[in-house]
């Protein structure tokens, strides 16, 4: 990158409760500035409206998939639609959490409607317990 970025200096109008919170929140994450705070925030939303809009073509973010084992051919499952899905998944990373539970990071980039489909095909896999996405504005 050449050179500092310019920024823009604004007010913001919030009940006190809301900027203690935030306050407490952004010190006790580490962050060295209320500003990289607000703005990772703003990001953030931002990722996740386009996400959710289907404004970005191109984005990048991980999928958080909770299943247990004990379920007939789940892992076969999941691993046929990961195949599938290879042009959009960078890595996968499996975590044993108990003898019957586990937890599945995939690393995606690419297309979002192909990785909307993704999350969605793993989501209603009967076994899933839970999926969450984190999108990321490439």
């Amino acid at each position: 990158m050449t050179g500092k970025q310019s920024v823009v200096r604004f007010s913001v109008s919030l009940p006190p409760s809301l900027m203690r919170e935030f306050d407490e929140v952004w010190k006790s994450m580490g962050y060295k500035s209320r500003s990289k705070a607000a703005h990772d925030a703003f990001r953030s939303l931002i990722s996740e409206f386009k996400w959710m809009r289907k404004k970005a073509e191109k984005i990048i973010g991980a999928i958080v998939l909770l299943y247990y084992v004990d379920m007939p051919s789940l892992l076969d499952q999941i691993m046929h639609v990961q195949h599938r899905f290879e042009d959009v998944i960078c890595s996968s990373m499996h975590v044993h959490l108990t003898q019957d539970k586990c937890l599945e990071i995939i690393a995606v980039k690419g297309d979002a409607q192909e990785i909307k489909q993704l999350t969605q095909e793993l989501m209603i896999k009967k076994g899933v317990k839970q999926l969450k996405f984190a999108a990321m504005a490439p």
